[in-house]
């Protein structure tokens, strides 16, 4: 076999840089649902011709969004809160954040570039706690998935 056969969350390493703060997003209170990164446009589109002729147009966007969960009680909202905070005073301080996400036992390795936060969480208050997400636009992701030969940790 070539590489692991697990998969754990625990292999996880994220962070977060930018105006105002830098600290780790794989930490304190991480929910089921983890961390998503999602291409915003397609990488090409096609069109065919009346004639049954088709063309194909790549695309130079690298944009996508990062979506961190966190459970109601994690105290990372705090720190995040303060951050976006910060970032939302002022035009200068917006769009500069980095997130890192990489999972070194994999070889997966992602570099999200010119972020800024999208909105505040929607914050429910119920019966039982939920879960926020926090939500960032980048202009530019660099995406990198392993085939699990790095093992060593």
């Amino acid at each position: 076999m070539a590489g692991p056969i697990a998969y754990s969350f625990l292999d996880i390493v994220a962070s977060i840089s930018g105006p105002g703060g830098s600290f780790s997003l794989s930490d304190g209170g991480v929910a089921d649902e983890g961390i998503t990164i999602a291409m915003t446009d397609d990488k090409t589109t096609m069109i065919t011709g009346a004639g049954g002729d088709g063309m194909h147009s790549l695309h130079a966007a690298k944009s996508g969004r990062v979506t961190v969960r966190y459970l109601k009680n994690s105290p990372k909202h705090r720190q995040l809160q303060a951050l976006y905070n910060y970032q939302t005073t002022s035009s200068a301080y917006t769009g500069q954040n980095v997130i890192s996400i990489a999972n070194p036992v994999w070889g997966d390795d992602f570099q999200c570039k010119y972020g800024a936060f999208v909105k505040l969480p929607d914050n429910v208050n119920a019966k039982d706690g939920n879960v926020m997400e926090w939500a960032f636009n980048f202009i530019e992701i660099d995406p990198q998935l392993g085939d699990g030969t790095l093992a060593a940790v």
